[in-house]
């Protein structure tokens, strides 16, 4: 299993042909308090760089982009009624969808984790 990071604070931890999409401990730690999470639904396509939510907390609203090309297998519904999940583990239970990739070669353009790193520091 391996985790990528994009320049918009999601990551994404691919198995085979699926993959896992949340937002970086650094983005919640940013954002705040979370009180507000809107997602897609699933069947939703779409491609890297799209919009695919938006996250709101007591400081801000902030859009979740597409780290690569999919369409959406499932939403984590329960962040509807607990979106504070997104606060307490961004990187584990908080995760936003679970995704079909389209073209495994846009991973390329991502970070690992040292270069996300020193892309926050």
């Amino acid at each position: 299993m391996t985790t990528y990071y994009s320049e918009e604070h999601e990551w994404i931890t691919v198995e085979g042909d699926t993959a896992t999409v949340g937002i970086t401990a650094h983005a919640a730690e940013q954002l705040g308090e979370i009180v507000y999470v809107e997602q897609k639904d699933g069947g939703d396509t779409f491609e890297k760089g799209d919009e695919i939510g938006v996250v709101e907390s007591v400081k801000a609203a902030s859009e979740i982009y597409a780290p690569v090309d999919g369409e959406i297998v499932e939403a984590n519904e329960s962040l509807a009624d607990n979106p504070a999940k997104l606060n307490e583990s961004p990187e584990g239970d908080g995760w936003l969808y679970k995704i079909k990739l389209s073209d495994t070669s846009q991973l390329n353009d991502l970070m690992d984790l040292d270069g996300y790193k020193s892309f926050i520091a």
